[in-house]
């Protein structure tokens, strides 16, 4: 048994790392499907799917955790505003470097501390450990409230936007349509390097942690490092997420601190669900569709919401991605029977 599961963490070859065709098919008819929709979109439609995409970094950030590790985290709405008041800072006269430069370090820089915090809490399982999250964030949340010089306290920072990043324009970076091709683009492009982290042997050790992490470790592996890697980078998502968030909005408040924001996007990712990668992503849209609609209709949209997610739960265990999967073989199934569709 031992034998077998060595081989199962053993490192594939470089060409077993790279995502099937189909997903890459996949992911630039996203991109193309949202750039139609950037330019014929309403502009309040274009501006809803700009918001979903956004948190949807957020989501993914939760769902990654609870896909790879098992864990269930309160307070991830932490690397989100850390990432939104990074960038607002980046981008302030006080900043000593670029802000080129300081934008593209910040969720690294985010990453690599929530690094340290996962070696400290790596034997933190449970409820403990979704209850440390939520102090984390709570934390993090009132700190944002009293350092009013840093962070503007309740009343929040308008963000200057400098008019060239890159060498280019930053206009359509504050329009939805603009910013919307933008966001969509680097989710395909984090959901790829997921993908090929999952195939590799960092990413499979991981898996294996969550399974049986007392086996892992009489295999002789480490898995303090491992599990801190992954928390590392449910954070550095969010973090990015954070800075277009400020890029697009050009104002911040600790209102994206709040537990409450966290708490959301955990109900993106079990609505969309953690049996595929881009089921956090689907939560995150149906989320923000659901809330606009049920808004429309009744100030009580909450309970229908609270409603709507415990019969997907219950119908659908694996959350909307489990369910477009069942329908996908089902489908397929029905095909190659040779079934009338």
């Amino acid at each position: 048994m031992s034998a077998m599961t060595e081989h199962t963490l053993a490192a594939p070859a470089v060409t077993r790392l790279l995502p099937k065709p189909g997903t890459l098919l996949v992911g630039l008819v996203v991109i193309g499907v949202a750039v139609v929709a950037a330019s014929s979109a309403p502009r309040v439609l274009a501006s809803l799917l700009t918001q979903s995409v956004i948190v949807a970094f957020l989501a993914l950030g939760v769902g990654l955790l609870i896909r790879i590790s098992g864990l269930v985290s309160f307070g991830h709405a932490a690397p989100f505003g850390l990432g939104a008041y990074g960038a607002a800072w980046a981008l302030s006269p006080a900043a000593p470097i670029a802000p080129e430069i300081g934008l593209l370090l910040i969720a690294p820089a985010i990453g690599a501390a929530f690094f340290l915090i996962g070696l400290v809490v790596s034997r933190i399982e449970g409820i403990a450990f979704g209850m440390l999250t939520l102090a984390l964030g709570q934390s993090v949340h009132v700190a944002a409230n009293k350092f009013r010089t840093l962070s503007g306290g309740s009343d929040g920072l308008i963000v200057d936007v400098p008019r060239r990043l890159w060498g280019f324009r930053t206009e359509a970076l504050q329009t939805a349509s603009g910013m919307l091709i933008v966001a969509v683009a680097a989710l395909m492009a984090v959901l790829l390097a997921l993908a090929v982290f999952e195939r590799t042997r960092a990413g499979r050790l991981a898996v294996a942690i969550r399974e049986n992490e007392e086996r892992v470790r009489f295999l002789g592996y480490r898995t303090r490092a491992p599990k801190a890697v992954v928390l590392a980078l449910s954070a550095a998502i969010p973090a990015l997420g954070g800075v277009l968030f400020t890029l697009y909005q050009g104002f911040v408040s600790p209102e994206i601190l709040t537990w409450g924001f966290s708490g959301q996007a955990l109900i993106m990712a079990i609505l969309g669900g953690s049996v595929a990668l881009w089921g956090p992503i689907a939560g995150a849209l149906a989320f923000f569709v659901l809330r606009e609609e049920l808004g429309g209709l009744t100030s009580h949209w909450l309970a229908i919401l609270g409603t709507t997610l415990i019969v997907v739960t219950v119908t659908w265990p694996t959350g909307l991605a489990g369910a477009f999967g069942a329908l996908g073989r089902r489908l397929t199934g029905t095909v190659a029977k040779g079934d009338p569709a």
